[in-house]
């Protein structure tokens, strides 16, 4: 299976590299604002945002389709000018006029949006969340719906409006050149992005983690939110055409997403989400061309012949695949981390309940002679035990003897401490609450895992000193003595 995928490798093209070029620079345009919205908490802002232009991008790709018929703009298929210089000067020049008149009708549309997401709000009685969500959907609605409607009068269809028009956008290039119109404008877009974010870093940052103190320097945070949201805007309809809507919905929250799993460092956070979108759109091409194929080679359940998938579709698949593989793998966040350090915590509480034991064991055995022979009886997980006795064996903390197994000297020191956290925690809650004897030793069976000896030392002044335990029990000095 490796070999044929790396077979079907060879057979990439220049236009593969195009489609991978584009996919690659919109998304990472999208993951720069989209960062922000995830640790400002407005992941579902973005997602209404690319939701609810989509009406205005419409209307604006609609009117921009009159013109040209009527003769008022040249069709940017066609450039009249004879110099490479002129056609590519020409070529950009309609591109930046269709992307102005598509952004200012992306605009509107999210004004719109924001001005009937409150109205909702406030007449509806409904949370934000839940007017935020009536209103996008609806629109998006809308969108789609003036797209049936006047599908005969434009080029448009819900399928590129959807998955976007990835695989033919290496064809749409700007006059005479090679370049496609879609690597130019998600490239400038990127650009825009990165400058914006750094002249205005520290007001973001302010506006984002401290809007109160942003605003006693004077930072109007409603101002900074308007321009972040008229940037994601930008950058959703620069990305529109060329990527589709899932696309851009997937790249504005789940790479900044999954950099939030691998760092809590801001510029670095920043870094990686554009590094999870790049690899998101260049991994999700490669699976377009290769897995279909070979799915349906070796025979799953498929009764057609299968020998792509859409590159925009992939895309968002392959991130959402790098955001469950940082959700398990994160070395601060993941659950393999935290799976790993719950596992150490029931090893170290069975290594302790172990040394508790057999200190007690011991304790008795001086009290009762009689009870010496006893071997002591193992109360938890057996192999979590078994690990943790041979691990105390290792370390010299117990020893195996023809009774049984007993502490080391360390051993009984580590004991002595375990069991003095124990009966102090006893008697502090003896003190301070009404409780009947019998209550008190669950807790401090949990409690003792996590007092050392400062802590010991800051409960025996609170309690004098004690030199028992409400069960008569005599509490031991701690190590330090």
């Amino acid at each position: 299976m490796f070999s044929e995928f790396v077979q079907r490798l060879f057979l990439w093209e220049g236009i593969d590299t195009w489609i991978a070029l584009t996919g690659a620079l919109a998304a990472m345009a999208c993951a720069l604002p989209g960062t922000w919205l995830v640790l400002r908490r407005q992941s579902l802002l973005g997602d209404a945002l690319s939701h609810a232009v989509l009406p205005g991008i419409v209307l604006a790709y609609l009117g921009m389709s009159w013109m040209e018929e009527i003769g008022w703009l040249a069709d940017p298929s066609h450039v009249t000018s004879t110099t490479g210089i002129g056609r590519v000067a020409e070529g950009m020049s309609l591109v930046a006029r269709r992307q102005g008149a598509l952004f200012v009708g992306a605009a509107l549309s999210g004004v719109l949006a924001a001005l009937l997401s409150e109205v909702v709000q406030r007449w509806g009685r409904v949370e934000r969340s839940a007017a935020l969500g009536v209103v996008f959907t609806s629109m998006f609605a809308l969108g789609l719906l003036l797209i049936r409607l006047f599908a005969d009068r434009a080029h448009l269809d819900p399928g590129c409006v959807l998955y976007g028009n990835l695989e033919t956008t290496a064809f749409d290039t700007i006059g005479g050149t090679t370049i496609p119109q879609a690597v130019v404008v998600n490239a400038g877009m990127l650009l825009i992005n990165g400058l914006l974010i750094l002249l205005f870093f520290k007001e973001l940052c302010l506006n984002t983690f401290d809007p109160e103190l942003g605003a006693a320097q004077g930072l109007k945070p409603g101002w900074v939110s308007l321009g972040l949201m008229s940037l994601t805007a930008a950058t959703v309809v620069a990305a529109f055409e060329s990527v589709g809507a899932i696309l851009v919905i997937a790249m504005l929250i789940v790479p900044g997403a999954t950099a939030r799993m691998l760092t809590d460092r801001l510029p670095v956070m920043l870094g990686l989400s554009v590094v999870v979108a790049a690899c998101g759109a260049v991994l999700g091409h490669v699976f377009a061309l290769t897995l279909p194929a070979m799915v349906y080679k070796y025979g799953f359940g498929l009764d057609q012949r299968v020998m792509d998938a859409s590159s925009a579709g992939m895309m968002a698949v392959t991130t959402f695949g790098l955001f469950m593989l940082a959700v398990i793998g994160s070395p601060k966040h993941g659950l393999g981390r935290v799976w790993l350090d719950r596992l150490r915590l029931q090893f170290r509480i069975a290594r302790e309940d172990l040394l508790g034991g057999l200190y007690r064991k011991e304790e008795s055995a001086v009290a009762n002679p009689s009870n010496s022979s006893q071997p002591a009886k193992p109360h938890r997980m057996s192999l979590l035990l078994w690990f943790a006795r041979t691990s105390l064996i290792r370390q010299g903390l117990i020893q195996v003897g023809p009774v049984g197994d007993s502490l080391t000297s360390t051993g009984t020191t580590e004991a002595r401490n375990l069991v003095r956290s124990h009966r102090l925690w006893e008697s502090y809650m003896a003190r301070h609450f009404d409780l009947p004897d019998d209550h008190l030793h669950a807790t401090a069976e949990d409690v003792e895992h996590f007092l050392g000896p400062e802590l010991q030392a800051e409960l025996a002044a609170e309690l004098d000193q004690p030199t028992t335990d409400p069960h008569g029990k005599t509490i031991p000095h701690g190590s330090e003595n």
